[in-house]
C-alpha cells in the first residue's frame, strides 16, 4: 500500500472531510491484516536494535487525536515486539503548577528520547494549539507576559514549534507525527462500550462526553494545524481509525519505512578493537 496518500503535503491546505476514517485499503479485516502487522512488529525489533547499537539518531513518535481514536492500543500493539530498554512513552496531561512556570516546551524538550532510543508522545506539545485554542481560558493561566490578540498568538506557536521540530531534526532527532483520525460516530460507540463494560469504567470521564460538544472548534482547530505544521522535515500522517487493526497496521509500517531509510547500520570495530576480542576468545576456549 502508497501511505504517501496519508500524508499532508508541506504547504497544502486540506480538509479533514476529505479523509475517511474508515478507509482500510485493499485489507478487507483484522484477521487478514494480522500477518503483515506481525511482519512489521519483528522488522521494528530488528531496527530498535540497530538503532539503539549505532546510537547516532533518535526516533520521536507523536499521537494526536480525539479521545477514544485508539492512541493507548496503537502503542501497546504496534511496540509490542520492542525492548523496553530502548523506548519510552510519555502521556502529557494537563501542566502542573511547575510546567506553568516554564514556557510550553519545556516539558516536552524535557522528555525527548537520547540517541538510539525511540521516544513516544501521547498527546504533545500541539495540544497548545488545540485544547488552549478551543478552551481560550487554559491561555490565561499560562503566565505570559503578552497574549497577541486573534490568530496571531496561534501563528506565533506554529512558527516556534516548526523551528523547534527542525532543531530536533538537525540534531539527529526524527519526528514521526499522527493524528489518528476517528469520526465522531465510532468516538461515541467507544464511549458508551466504556460506559457498559466494567472493565472499561476506569478509562470514561464526563469530561470526554461533554468535549463532544466542540468537535467541529477541534476539526477546525486541528486542519489550521496541519495546514501549519506539515513540514518537509516532519509531516503530518492522518491516519484513519475507526477500524483499529488497520490504525495499527499502518502506523507500524510507516515507522519501519522511515527507519529503513536511516540506513542504520551496527558499528564498525577498529582492527584494535578485534584484536582485543580474538585474546577474549582465546582467554575463554583456554579456561578449564
Amino acid at each position: 500500500m502508497n501511505y504517501t496518500r496519508f500524508i499532508v503535503t508541506p504547504g497544502s491546505k486540506i480538509s479533514l472531510k476529505d479523509y475517511d476514517p474508515k478507509y482500510t485499503g485493499h485489507f478487507q479485516n483484522k484477521t487478514e491484516a494480522q500477518g503483515k502487522l506481525q511482519t512489521d512488529i519483528q522488522q521494528l525489533e530488528k531496527y530498535q536494535n540497530v538503532l539503539y547499537a549505532q546510537n547516532t539518531y533518535a526516533l520521536l513518535i507523536i499521537f494526536q487525536a480525539m479521545d477514544a481514536a485508539g492512541k493507548d492500543s496503537t502503542i501497546k500493539h504496534v511496540m509490542s515486539g520492542v525492548n523496553p530498554q530502548g523506548c519510552q512513552v510519555f502521556s502529557f496531561k494537563a501542566p502542573s503548577a511547575e510546567e506553568l512556570d516554564h514556557d510550553y516546551l519545556w516539558r516536552s524538550a524535557k522528555a525527548l528520547p537520547e540517541r538510539g532510543r525511540i521516544g513516544i508522545f501521547n498527546r504533545s506539545y500541539y495540544e497548545e494549539v488545540l485544547v488552549v485554542r478551543v478552551h481560550p481560558g487554559v491561555l490565561k493561566k499560562e503566565q505570559l507576559p503578552h497574549i497577541p490578540e486573534g490568530n496571531q498568538i496561534w501563528k506565533q506557536r506554529f512558527e516556534e514549534i516548526n523551528n523547534f521540530e527542525k532543531y530536533l531534526v538537525n540534531n539527529g532527532i526524527i519526528i514521526l507525527k499522527f493524528f489518528l483520525n476517528v469520526s465522531k460516530s465510532e468516538q461515541k460507540k467507544r464511549f458508551l462500550e466504556r460506559i457498559e463494560l466494567p472493565e472499561k469504567h476506569w478509562k470514561f470521564s464526563i469530561s470526554d462526553a461533554q468535549e463532544r460538544a466542540f468537535w467541529d472548534d477541534y476539526m477546525n482547530a486541528y486542519e489550521d494545524l496541519f495546514n501549519h505544521t506539515s513540514t518537509s522535515w516532519a509531516p503530518w500522517y492522518i491516519i484513519p481509525a475507526d477500524h483499529k487493526w488497520f490504525t495499527r497496521l499502518t502506523v507500524a509500517n510507516i515507522i519501519c519505512n522511515k527507519l529503513k531509510e536511516l540506513n542504520l547500520q551496527y558499528p564498525i570495530v577498529s582492527e584494535e578493537h578485534k584484536q582485543y576480542l580474538l585474546q577474549a576468545k582465546q582467554m575463554l576456549e583456554n579456561e578449564e
